[in-house]
């Protein structure tokens, strides 16, 4: 079993890179690898070039192929960001539109179905989130999200779900309360992943936001 772990962040002292580093170190460096996007400078961009790929001209790009690649090699892919506008950043949706393409993540069979090609991985997501869960309950945002992200995507590459977990009102806690926050949604994904994954105490996050 082995894990990537994926994040969407500019910021290496944000929340999100805190907690994808605290998730590596609860499951192992030996078996989990971590992909920072934002760092790594994939270009989330869909061109002319993906446009054509999208209509059955040309290959995937070698920056596609490569993320491909990572994917291959993992049981489980753990998805670390920050929620924007009620949502993913820009740049994990445009990795999503570049590299979960026809041919790799599904396929049609000469009947024009669909067939999922990525039933291998397992995917989880921790996100954080500047504003309270009451919000994303009151305005159907919790609901939003997993039908936007979990039926549009995870289910129709036939990806397994695994564990979900929010830090809510990640900017606005204090640092005691944030902590606490990250490790509970560390722990949740981390035992999703391997239930035998122990958690050491550890230190404040002082000054890290989402």
């Amino acid at each position: 079993m082995s894990t990537l772990i994926i994040t969407a962040h500019p910021d290496i002292e944000s929340l999100t890179h805190h907690a994808a580093s605290r998730l590596r170190d609860a499951l192992g460096h030996e078996t989990t690898t971590v992909g920072h996007l934002a760092q790594e400078g994939f270009d989330p961009r869909f061109t002319l070039t993906d446009r054509q790929l999208y209509l059955g001209r040309g290959a995937p790009e070698a920056d596609v192929v490569a993320e491909q690649d990572r994917l291959d090699q993992v049981s489980d892919l753990v998805l670390v960001f920050p929620i924007y506008w009620w949502s993913m950043p820009a740049l994990l949706k445009g990795w999503f539109d570049r590299v979960f393409i026809a041919g790799w993540a599904f396929d049609f069979d000469t009947a024009g179905r669909l067939v999922p090609k990525l039933g291998h991985l397992t995917v989880h997501v921790l996100a954080t989130a500047g504003t309270a869960a009451g919000s994303f309950e009151r305005h159907g945002y919790t609901q939003a999200f997993a039908t936007q992200v979990g039926t549009g995507i995870f289910d129709f590459c036939s990806m397994r779900r695994g564990g979900t977990a929010f830090v809510y009102d990640s900017e606005s806690t204090g640092t005691e309360s944030a902590t606490a926050a990250l490790e509970a949604a560390v722990s949740s994904i981390s035992a999703a992943i391997s239930p035998a994954s122990a958690h050491a105490p550890q230190p404040s996050i002082q000054g890290a936001q989402e």
